[in-house]
């Protein structure tokens, strides 16, 4: 059964089925691009699915022929009659959603369709995995318009690299799905964005709750590639303090007694995979 969660937005759109929230970017007149309304609605929906024990996936996707153009236009020409201050407030705003996707303590998945530009592909690169179709393209357009990808760079240099990075930012290309699989912005192309995803959804239903969400914060402190001391500390911290969590215990009891651990539903044998909230 899939249940209506959010209302009353204007922009993004958002339901949970079956353990899936979705985040839909529902402003397809204007190929999706971002003003401060949709980056708002975007926030709360995340926080929302964030602290709601029976989403365990969250997928991003978008209406309409486009995922996302990037800056709306007229929010645009609103920053541009902004002083400092009033640009900055702005830019923290885009800024908190990034870092939001980007701390989402569940597995994410972007669909991606058409055009994904700007602010789009920094959304993309926050997200755990990404599939696009034949059609995609991709670009960091801002320097065409004496502008830089400030915001998104984190992102976008962590999936591409610095190498990649700096032609792409300084030319303002194009760059097609195939290219964006190439750069590490996509995992795989598939014209059937819902079906590629199945799988994968199916995958991550089946696992721990508290293990997927401990990888991310594992993997989010070993970004910056240092091997030290404290690194190796760490590590050996976080699994000696999962083995002995209820949830370690239970996955570590579940295998030995040949048993499906409890997180998760018995729904699982009519492959209608749910998942219980993580403990």
């Amino acid at each position: 059964m899939t249940t209506q969660l959010i209302e009353n937005f204007k922009y993004v759109s958002c339901q949970l089925s079956n353990g899936v929230g979705q985040m839909v970017l529902n402003r397809a007149e204007k190929h999706n691009a971002f003003d401060e309304v949709m980056i708002a609605e975007m926030i709360q929906t995340l926080e929302h699915f964030a602290h709601n024990d029976e989403c365990q996936v969250l997928v991003l996707k978008a209406n309409g022929k486009n995922f996302s153009a990037g800056a709306d236009l007229d929010w645009m020409r609103k920053q541009a009659k902004m002083d400092f201050e009033q640009n900055l407030a702005d830019a923290n705003e885009l800024a908190k959603l990034m870092s939001t996707l980007d701390k989402f303590p569940k597995p994410t998945i972007a669909l991606v369709q058409g055009a994904a530009f700007g602010g789009a592909l920094g959304l993309i690169c926050c997200c755990d995995i990404a599939i696009a179709n034949e059609r995609a393209s991709f670009c960091l357009s801002e320097v065409k318009l004496g502008l830089i990808p400030a915001v998104i760079s984190p992102y976008v240099v962590r999936a591409m690299g610095q190498r990649a990075s700096r032609r792409y930012m300084l030319t303002a290309e194009r760059f097609t799905a195939e290219k964006a699989r190439d750069l590490q912005v996509i995992h795989e192309i598939n014209d059937d964005l819902e079906a590629a995803a199945k799988p994968i959804i199916q995958a991550l239903l089946a696992n721990s709750p508290q293990g997927m969400a401990w990888v991310k914060t594992l993997l989010s402190r070993l970004e910056d590639g240092v091997i030290d001391d404290a690194t190796l500390s760490y590590t050996s911290e976080r699994i000696a303090k999962i083995r002995v969590s209820n949830e370690g215990q239970e996955g570590l009891n579940a295998f030995f007694d040949k048993r499906k651990p409890n997180w998760i539903s018995a729904q699982n044998d009519s492959k209608n995979i749910s998942a219980q909230g993580a403990k």
